[in-house]
């Protein structure tokens, strides 16, 4: 699984960090809350995979922080992505 670049994104989280993989993301501006938006794609393995488990595991790094709110969706939340 890997996060890939999508329509509308306006952000790379991590763009000139080594240590982590480059994060594009949709923040919304304005937003409260913080939200960013970000796509994953699954390889061919992880969805034949995903498709007779179906579970999806979610590791979280906090680095002993609090942990933010998080949610997985399958449905887009950004409409001109579609």
């Amino acid at each position: 699984m890997k996060l890939i670049e999508f329509k509308g994104q306006n952000v790379v989280i991590a763009k000139d960090q080594p240590e982590y993989l480059p994060m594009p993301a949709y923040r919304i501006p304005h937003d409260l809350r913080g939200t960013i938006i970000c796509c994953w794609k699954l390889s061919i393995k992880e969805r034949i995979k995903l498709l007779f488990k179906g579970n999806i595991w979610h590791r979280i790094l906090t680095f002993n922080g609090s942990v933010q709110p998080q949610l997985l969706e399958v449905d887009n939340p950004l409409r001109f992505n579609d």
